[in-house]
């Protein structure tokens, strides 16, 4: 990919996985936002298309896509159901510190089983007190001979529940970031449970949830990396999935603009289309403007961590923090061009408006993405 367009290959593929995701994931998704359930048609479709090895490495079996391409993965299915995108790309999340840190027996014994779908994953980080501070953490994991011991619940656990493994940090040494370590917990070790499932806004097909460990024992072996290392774990982990995220924030906010601009062609009023009225034609000008320097973005930071180059922890910021503002906005207005209608869940503006607002909040609120780019803008002009 040049630096402003894609290659043939990559338009390509978005041809298939928007083809794959209008087929297979959109018919799913209002029925899973109404009742608030995980959409396991969907999942099986999207297992069984091939396309869920595609942001794995190859020695793992998987199809070694590059990022751009990742970030098409997660944005054409999140165009037809956001829920569905956040099966896409949290089971990725949970095995990028095993990936870049694991030993080797750890990443044999967990990666190849997520590639294939076999199993999925969960990221467990957050805590009720330590969400955008995630130094404050206090669940504890302590060494008993050949095992670890973990005590303490997870909070706002994406798939919590769905998933068969759960990626888990927890504090092995003193207070603050240098005290942090991750560890796999699969689900079925004694000690390990769920907790209460939040009833949310939006994203309802997608269960997120408490992950309580009382006393759950597992083997010195899944420990991933070193002790108290994996604070920056963590964060090189975000610096790669916050651009995902804000691919995700694009396919929601794209989804939108589609059904805006085919209504806007199709409603008569005051005898011509409302697509005729310069009102509705400037929310349209804005709307699309928006999304391609959201997507633009997106794409740079997502070639930028493939390329391993400086600055990627600000242009991820950026691109998050853009894209989900992005997201909110053109989801608003597109229930605004539809008026009344776009109101009601006969068209699904509304459901895509709820399920935009959580882009703002995970990953980073957008208030710490800009704390990020700040920093490191000002890092760049002391030259720190």
């Amino acid at each position: 990919m040049s630096e402003f367009v894609l290659s043939e290959e990559h338009e390509a593929l978005r041809l298939a996985l928007r083809r794959f995701a209008d087929e297979q994931i959109a018919p799913h998704a209002a029925e899973a936002d109404e009742l608030g359930e995980f959409p396991r048609r969907s999942f099986e479709a999207y297992r069984d298309s091939g396309f869920i090895r595609l942001p794995y490495p190859v020695e793992h079996g998987g199809d070694g896509g590059d990022m751009v391409a990742y970030a098409m993965l997660v944005e054409e299915v999140a165009r037809a159901c956001a829920a569905s995108s956040l099966f896409v790309l949290i089971s990725r999340l949970a095995v990028s510190p095993i990936l870049a840190h694991g030993s080797p027996e750890l990443i044999a014994r967990v990666v190849p089983r997520v590639v294939t779908g076999e199993w999925q994953g969960s990221y467990c980080l957050s805590e009720a007190q330590a969400g955008s501070d995630v130094a404050s953490m206090t669940t504890r994991a302590v060494r008993d001979g050949d095992h670890y011991v973990l005590t303490g619940t997870k909070m706002w656990i994406t798939n919590a529940g769905i998933s068969d493994f759960y990626t888990v940090f927890a504090r092995t040494g003193a207070d603050g970031a240098r005290g942090i370590s991750a560890f796999v917990v699969e689900r079925d070790r004694p000690g390990f449970s769920i907790g209460k499932l939040e009833s949310k806004m939006g994203v309802r097909g997608s269960p997120t949830g408490e992950v309580v460990l009382d006393d759950c024992a597992v083997p010195a072996e899944n420990l991933i990396g070193e002790e108290h290392a994996a604070f920056g774990y963590a964060m090189g982990a975000l610096d790669g999935s916050r651009p995902i995220v804000g691919a995700q924030a694009v396919g929601i906010a794209q989804g939108a603009f589609d059904v805006a601009a085919r209504y806007a062609t199709e409603r008569v009023q005051f005898g011509s289309r409302i697509g005729d009225l310069q009102g509705i034609q400037f929310l349209l000008a804005d709307m699309a403007t928006r999304l391609d320097a959201a997507r633009l973005l997106v794409y740079r930071a997502c070639a930028m961590v493939d390329a391993g180059a400086e600055g990627t922890s600000k242009a991820a910021a950026m691109a998050k923090m853009f894209a989900s503002d992005t997201a909110m906005a053109v989801t608003t207005d597109a229930v605004q061009v539809l008026g009344g209608a776009g109101y009601t869940r006969d068209f699904p503006v509304e459901r895509m408006m709820r399920d935009a607002k959580v882009t703002q909040i995970y990953e980073g609120t957008n208030q710490v993405q800009r704390i990020v780019i700040a920093r490191r803008l000002l890092d760049e002009y002391t030259g720190a």
